[in-house]
């Protein structure tokens, strides 16, 4: 009776130390996660991060490139794979709280045979084979006394959350890739429409000045610097033209396809959301695969040190066996046979383990510490993404209008410059210096607007936007 007094103190003594290994992971408070967007902070509830790629992307070419790669793309196939097996690795860690059972039945035949047949022998030894048989099933349970079970049970859905962060980030960049690649292609078609307009003025400017030269209103240094020019836009265009297949190829190769053509819309079809002008909130981080990842590596330490702790106190299994046999004593052999049971609860504490357990506890606090390091470190990084993204975002806006007016007066330069040209002996170089002028501001306004959808697919990504 005193013993059993002993051994239940024991066991209430260890219970009440232990408590610490059934907490659940909470973010530590030293995280600090304040002014992270630095001047975009907002306090807003939604941004552009809650949308999702479908309300982003209206274009209907688009969506239907971005849905086929989603579905063709080799990396969101293994990625869900790999969530598969974590979530059967979750499951058996479910089932390991419930006791083990095996069935192992086992059949003998022995005996001495007299190869002479002698009625003498079979009296002293016996002539013929003895059949012997056991049904045996034993259990194995191990009690959960001190959350070693739980520990592991809760390490297991961290994995199942970092697959399913793993498979996020891939489409998230799958999506921002296509949609870039679609947008970069209605740039080209732009710049190569403005450069074909370009060339056919040129044609015309260069067989204005044929005839001027003819009348001797100009000279031949004027349709020379016209030619040159000419063809220097035609070259342009062919550059533009394979530019424009190189992308195509690369799309193409994206969603798993030989080369063809891609259908699309024009770079107007894209409208910046009003969510981009409204801040964001400190919660979109979340959102972000890396920082997910990052808090469940966190996570993941938290619970491997839970179970590196849980090794210094005892281990209590139950085992029990029974078994249907002939063979009961082993002295004999009884038909038909008996049940044999045997139950035996044993208790496991360490003592001296050549200081391996303290060592694993020590490195798990360390790994601890380097996750919760690495995660603020991912905070930090990431609201510096966004913070740039929106800068890029606001100065490419700022731009818009800028160059809108350029492109303005280089229009009305041109106009007043060919009428000069033609109508009186202004210069042949204002002309071709309004017309390079012009052409350099368009391509510019192109690649301005096309910087604007970039900047918002980048702000969009660093957001974590784009998962389902």
């Amino acid at each position: 009776m005193k013993t059993t007094r002993i051994f239940i103190t024991l066991c209430a003594t260890a219970v009440l130390s232990s408590c610490g290994i059934y907490k659940n992971y909470e973010r530590p408070a030293t995280i600090d996660a304040e002014g992270i967007y630095g001047n975009v902070q907002s306090g807003g509830e939604q941004g552009l991060g809650d949308l999702q790629w479908r309300q982003l992307f209206t274009d209907p070419a688009l969506q239907a490139l971005i849905e086929k790669v989603l579905a063709q793309n080799s990396n969101m196939r293994q990625a869900d794979l790999r969530i598969q097996e974590a979530q059967n690795n979750l499951k058996a860690a479910k089932l390991a709280f419930f006791p083990s059972l095996a069935f192992a039945p086992s059949g003998t035949i022995s005996g001495i045979v007299d190869p002479y047949d002698r009625d003498e022998y079979k009296q002293v030894m016996g002539n013929g084979a003895n059949k012997t048989y056991s049904f045996p099933l034993s259990l194995n349970w191990q009690l959960d006394c001190f959350a070693t079970l739980r520990n592991t049970k809760k390490s297991r859905e961290v994995a199942v959350e970092n697959m399913k962060s793993v498979r996020q980030a891939v489409q998230t960049s799958l999506v921002a890739n296509v949609a870039n690649m679609y947008y970069t292609l209605a740039m080209l078609d732009r710049q190569h429409s403005i450069a074909e307009e370009t060339t056919e003025k040129w044609s015309k400017t260069l067989e204005m000045t044929r005839h001027l030269m003819e009348a001797g209103m100009t000279t031949k240094a004027a349709v020379a610097s016209t030619e040159a020019n000419y063809w220097a836009i035609r070259t342009s265009t062919l550059d533009l033209e394979l530019s424009i297949r190189q992308v195509e190829n690369a799309l193409c190769t994206l969603l798993g396809e030989t080369p063809h053509v891609i259908s699309r819309s024009s770079l107007d079809s894209f409208q910046v959301p009003a969510a981009c002008e409204t801040g964001f909130p400190i919660g979109l981080l979340s959102r972000r695969p890396d920082v997910k990842q990052a808090e469940l590596a966190l996570a993941s330490a938290f619970y491997n040190k839970n179970i590196a702790k849980a090794a210094f106190y005892p281990a209590i299994n139950i085992t029990a066996n029974g078994q249907f046999a002939n063979s009961i004593t082993g002295a004999g052999i009884v038909n038909p046979g008996g049940l044999i049971m045997a139950a035996v609860a044993s208790l496991t504490q360490p003592i001296f383990q050549n200081g391996r357990i303290r060592a694993a506890y020590k490195n798990s606090q360390a790994e601890m510490e380097v996750a919760t390091i690495g995660f603020q470190q991912t905070l930090l990084e990431a609201g510096s993404e966004v913070n740039n993204a929106m800068a890029d975002l606001n100065t490419d806006l700022a731009k818009k209008e800028l160059l809108e007016q350029q492109v303005r007066s280089y229009t009305e330069a041109v106009d007043a410059n060919e009428k000069l040209y033609r109508e009186s002996s202004n210069n042949y170089l204002n002309v071709l210096t309004a017309q390079n002028g012009l052409l350099n501001a368009q391509m510019s306004q192109t690649t301005n607007a096309f910087n604007i959808v970039s900047d918002v697919i980048s702000l969009y990504q660093a957001l974590g936007g784009g998962a389902e």
